[in-house]
């Protein structure tokens, strides 16, 4: 768990996605269209992506892809990035987290 909350503080903008996954390319390119530079990590392709996904279901990620950090802050998954986009406030999350500047 500690990998993954470290990792997940590394950048501004920092999701934790499958590359197989259709919801995890949507929420990438989703933060991508508000100018967001954001680092990946792909699960199925990363050597420590089986323990990535384990410590992400055991901070409460369910589904454990994808799953988002903003300003060193889990966010949460999917859902919770929808929701905050049908209400205006990723890009305020993002403005303060200095992963866009407007």
């Amino acid at each position: 768990m500690d990998m993954v909350m470290k990792l997940g503080a590394s950048s501004a903008v920092v999701i934790f996605a499958k590359s197989s996954c259709c919801i995890s390319h949507t929420i990438k390119t989703l933060i991508r269209n508000f100018g967001a530079n954001l680092i990946v990590y792909e699960l199925d392709t990363h050597p420590n992506g089986k323990q990535m996904e384990k410590a992400l279901i055991e901070l409460g990620c369910q589904p454990s892809v994808p799953a988002i950090f903003i300003g060193k802050e889990l966010v949460g998954g999917a859902n919770e990035i929808m929701s905050l986009n049908m209400r205006g406030k990723i890009k305020q999350l993002l403005i303060r987290a200095n992963a866009i500047w407007v």
